[in-house]
């Protein structure tokens, strides 16, 4: 008597596992995505707070913040491309730095797209999950 034994997947289980998967993929990848966006607000805003720390350091020591502008711009530490645009506008009391999102990158339709600070600690978008650490 032979006896038949199933050795694989029918289409039909192969077929549930793939809509399993895509399932779970629909939710998890908003959710990485996110992930990654408050990772680099968080990079940003640090970024921000450690020019203005330099800046204010210059000002004690000098008298002044120099005056002029100066444009950076933060990395991607995986894949090396520009994620902001960090720029300094500086007078002899004053500055303000900005850091924009470079167009086109994950960031660039976000509500924290464009970060400014200046020397009296004024911070927008007043949005705190911007400027959580």
């Amino acid at each position: 008597m032979n006896e038949w034994r199933q050795a694989g997947f029918t289409l039909i289980e192969l077929m549930i596992a793939v809509a399993v998967v895509g399932i779970l993929a629909a939710i998890a990848y908003p959710s990485y995505q996110e992930q990654v966006r408050q990772t680099r607000r968080a990079e940003v805003a640090s970024a921000l707070l450690e020019n203005a720390q330099l800046l204010e350091r210059h000002f004690t020591r000098h008298g002044a913040y120099d005056t002029g502008a100066v444009v950076l711009a933060t990395q991607s530490p995986t894949s090396g491309a520009a994620i902001y645009t960090i720029a300094a506008v500086r007078g002899a009391d004053t500055y303000t730095l900005t850091a924009a999102a470079v167009s086109g990158g994950l960031m660039a339709g976000d509500t924290c797209a464009i970060y400014t600070f200046n020397q009296v600690g004024q911070r927008t978008p007043a949005d705190a999950r911007c400027w959580r650490r």
